[in-house]
C-alpha cells in the first residue's frame, strides 16, 4: 500500500503529464498553422509520449492499492511567435517537469518506500534525455536564427520522429 503523501503526489505528477501533453498538442497546432509540418509531428510524437508517462504513473499507483483521482488541466499556450520560441517553452516545461520528478523521488526516499524509489528512477533517468533534446533544438534553432532554409532543414529533420511505447515495461 502506497502511502497518503506519495498518493496525492504521483496523482499531482499524472496532472502535470497530462498537462505535457497537452501542451505539446498545442504547439503541434500552432506548427501545424505555420505550415511547419515536421515540428508538428515531432510535437505530435512528444505528445504521446507524455500520455504515456502519465498513464505509467496512472496504472503504478493503482498496483499500489492507490486511487487516482484527475484534476483539471490548465489551459496551455496557444501563440508561440517562433519555433524557437516553442522549442525554448518546451525545454523550460522538461525543466519544470524534472524538478517535479525529483520532488518525487525525494518524498519517495522520505517515505522509505524503496518500490516507488525504483519507479521513479525511470523517470529521474527520462528526463535527463527529455531536456538534452529539447535543449539540443534550442541550440539549433538559436544557431539558424530567421535562415529560412535552416528552419526548413530542421523541420525536416524533426518530422522523422515518431513514438513507440516501450514493449517491455522498465
Amino acid at each position: 500500500m502506497i502511502s497518503n503523501k506519495l498518493e496525492k503526489a504521483i496523482n499531482e505528477q499524472i496532472n502535470h503529464e497530462l498537462y505535457s501533453e497537452y501542451l505539446y498538442i498545442a504547439m503541434q497546432a500552432w506548427f501545424a498553422g505555420e505550415n511547419l509540418d515536421g515540428m508538428a509531428a515531432w510535437m505530435e510524437a512528444q505528445s504521446q509520449e507524455e500520455r504515456f508517462h502519465a498513464m505509467k504513473f496512472f496504472r503504478y499507483l493503482l498496483d499500489r492499492g492507490g486511487k487516482v483521482e484527475l484534476m483539471a488541466i490548465d489551459k496551455p499556450p496557444v501563440d508561440f511567435k517562433n519555433p524557437l520560441n516553442a522549442f525554448r517553452e518546451a525545454y523550460k516545461h522538461e525543466q519544470f517537469v524534472t524538478g517535479k520528478i525529483n520532488e518525487l523521488m525525494d518524498l519517495a526516499c522520505a517515505e522509505n518506500d524503496h518500490a516507488s524509489k525504483s519507479f521513479i528512477q525511470w523517470f529521474v533517468d527520462e528526463q535527463v534525455e527529455e531536456e538534452a533534446t529539447a535543449e539540443g533544438i534550442v541550440r539549433q534553432l538559436e544557431m539558424i536564427k530567421d535562415n529560412t532554409a535552416g528552419i526548413f532543414m530542421i523541420n525536416a529533420e524533426l518530422g522523422k520522429r515518431t513514438f513507440t511505447p516501450p514493449t517491455t515495461e522498465e
